[in-house]
């Protein structure tokens, strides 16, 4: 498994994200997950599932040291009395003392971003999370984020696929020494359906989902995937035995539109970036 190293955290490159997953669903997956090689697991407070990972987590006996575990905090928590003690509960559905990152979930547009990494920080500075980070900010917020928290930001998770690029926001955040960790790298579906990253995949023995995380993956970016089946499991792990040349990088480019964003909730989403 390659890593991405920032600031003193090693990120696994490729992470399972339990979106969208019902408790049975997870508790189902999560041991194909470990047995196929995935340490690294996504969660968030609103995703009303860090018990069912934890269950199963622990239920798998893998050892904490060898998982790297991400949750986010919900924006309703964005205030001193909630934000401490959402993650405190967070840790207790995990079963776990800390996590290893812990994102604010969306800028929203009730708390100022100084305030959010302000209380952030202190959640840190407790000892209940090994590094910080944040979702779904634009440049100027992350920018904003990078310099006003007293510990490093290690990521800043958003929406990556093949008809969303981010390339402005990619630029920004390797500026500023911020890797990228790329959600709804299936763009909602319509990846594993493309027909040119099926042609693109034919030549390597892939399907166009793997094209999909293969190509966030060499761009640098901390890819999530995501299946609640577990045969597909090992599909969306076998993606370190082949490398995307030039003209297929070129190909997949010209996939990019205006309109590609999928995920914007109004009075959470920010005003994005060109």
């Amino acid at each position: 498994m390659l890593s991405v190293t920032a600031h003193g955290a090693t990120i696994p490159a490729l992470g399972f994200g339990v979106f969208r997953m019902s408790d049975a669903e997870v508790e189902r997956v999560i041991p194909a997950a470990l047995e196929a090689g995935f340490r690294h697991f996504d969660t968030a407070q609103i995703y009303q599932n860090e018990a069912a990972l934890g269950r199963a987590l622990e239920a798998a006996g893998t050892q904490r040291d060898d998982l790297f575990l991400t949750t986010k905090v919900w924006v309703d928590n964005y205030s001193v009395d909630k934000f401490a003690a959402s993650v405190d509960e967070s840790l207790d559905k995990l079963k776990t003392g800390h996590v290893d990152l812990l994102l604010l979930h969306w800028p929203a547009d009730k708390v100022s971003i100084a305030d959010q990494i302000e209380m952030l920080n202190t959640v840190k500075a407790a000892g209940k999370t090994r590094f910080v980070g944040v979702s779904n900010q634009n440049i100027a917020q992350m920018r904003e984020s990078a310099r006003l928290s007293s510990t490093p930001i290690v990521t800043n998770q958003v929406e990556i696929h093949p008809y969303l690029p981010q390339h402005a926001l990619v630029a920004a955040a390797k500026a500023s020494g911020v890797p990228i960790t790329a959600y709804y790298g299936m763009a909602d579906g319509a990846v594993p359906k493309d027909q040119l990253l099926q042609q693109i995949g034919a030549k390597y023995g892939k399907n166009a989902a793997q094209v999909g995380l293969r190509w966030l993956i060499e761009q640098g970016h901390i890819a999530l995937s995501k299946t609640a089946n577990p045969e597909r499991v090992k599909e969306n792990i076998a993606i370190f035995d082949f490398n995307l040349d030039e003209a297929d990088m070129a190909a997949i480019a010209s996939l990019a539109r205006p309109d590609g964003r999928i995920v914007s909730p109004p009075g959470l989403a920010p005003e994005w970036d060109v």
